[in-house]
């Protein structure tokens, strides 16, 4: 049985993919977890606190439903890639499903994105979770490139990963406002990642190439 906060969380998401965070009162939150406000109070030190969390969750559940046992084979119909690459692959592309809880997920991270914007305290825990991602996401490029990319920097690394988010972040949005099919949103997350792979590659093996003639 959920606790009442996690109640709380998972109606928050709900009330700030509907609606924005500007939208996020009190009052109607209580209805929509079913809780008092006072409730709301007592968990959360305030409006920011609240935002704070509610992000933290979003990200929880997102780690959750990415680490799902759906591979990219069977989002696309093609066969699964190496081992590295697939964990990658299944990472990234789960984030397009058309299934409620991932279009909320989605669509209350875009929200809270925009709401940075004018909002400081908000940004800056954005930008740590943001962060979070992208290291999580450097770290299955260095996995996905263990055969070939092993001289790679962790600079090098964080750059793609912070290319691959963010274009997912912009896909994500076209798709959830019906401006991009997911099969084509997916398709062009899934070459995304193979440019990006290969870029790791190539300049591994430019590397290699230069010490040879300096050798």
């Amino acid at each position: 049985m959920r606790d009442r906060r996690t109640a709380i969380l998972e109606a928050a998401a709900r009330v700030i993919a509907r609606r924005g965070v500007r939208g996020l009162r009190v009052e109607e939150l209580a209805v929509e977890a079913g809780v008092s406000k006072a409730l709301i109070y007592y968990h959360f030190d305030g409006r920011a606190g609240l935002l704070g969390s509610t992000l933290g969750f979003i990200g929880d559940r997102a780690e959750r439903y990415t680490a799902g046992p759906s591979g990219p084979a069977s989002l696309s119909g093609a066969s699964p890639p190496p081992a590295g690459r697939e964990e990658l692959e299944r990472s990234l592309l789960l984030e397009f499903q058309d299934v409620p809880e991932v279009r909320e997920n989605s669509a209350a991270w875009g929200e809270l994105r925009a709401s940075a914007v004018f909002d400081p305290e908000l940004r800056g825990e954005l930008a740590r979770s943001g962060l979070s991602w992208v290291r999580e996401v450097a770290d299955l490029l260095r996995s996905a490139t263990s055969r070939t990319g092993a001289g790679v920097s962790g600079p090098v690394l964080v750059a793609a990963a912070e290319r691959l988010t963010a274009l997912l972040e912009g896909l994500s949005a076209r798709w959830l406002s019906g401006i991009l099919p997911l099969e084509h949103a997916r398709a062009l997350m899934r070459e995304a990642i193979a440019v990006e792979l290969q870029q790791l590659g190539a300049g591994v093996r430019a590397d290699c190439d230069r010490v040879a003639v300096d050798v």
